[in-house]
């Protein structure tokens, strides 16, 4: 009787009965952990690292691990990134004014790397005229 009502009072069990995603979570991750064991089995260490359902299926068990223990340890919500998400959103405005302004695009180039040089290219070899009075420019070669 006393281990019964031990059970009865620990907080855990209490959120265990109560919590239905508790019990989803772990459910879901004693079946991706049990097909990963299931992939791995038979195959090599390297084969084993290497599958691709085998990584998803851990990623999954993990994920629904840690959304289980974070119920059971008083609903602590992870806290979304807000920060990351502006830093994205300013990159990814950042990269379109560059890509549609090329007034910006040329004062972040002449920043980073100087002012472009304007200058103009002259040839020193002229070319050579040509001494073959045979041949006449629009005439096939070979008929004179």
């Amino acid at each position: 009787m006393a281990a019964g009502q031990a059970v009865r009072s620990n907080a855990y069990v209490q959120r265990l009965i109560d919590d239905e995603d508790l019990r989803d979570n772990l459910r879901t991750a004693y079946k991706s952990a049990k097909k990963a064991y299931t992939r791995i089995n038979g195959k090599g260490p390297t084969k084993a690292l290497e599958d691709k359902k085998v990584q998803r299926d851990l990623s999954d068990a993990a994920a629904s691990l840690r959304e289980a223990t974070d119920a059971l340890r008083g609903g602590k919500k992870r806290k979304s990134g807000r920060k990351g998400k502006l830093l994205v959103l300013g990159l990814v405005g950042g990269v379109l004014a560059l890509a549609l302004s090329e007034g910006l695009r040329k004062k972040v180039l002449d920043a980073l790397f100087g002012a472009e040089e304007e200058f103009e290219y002259t040839s020193t070899t002229t070319p050579e005229p040509s001494t073959n009075a045979s041949s006449i420019p629009g005439q096939p070669v070979g008929t004179t």
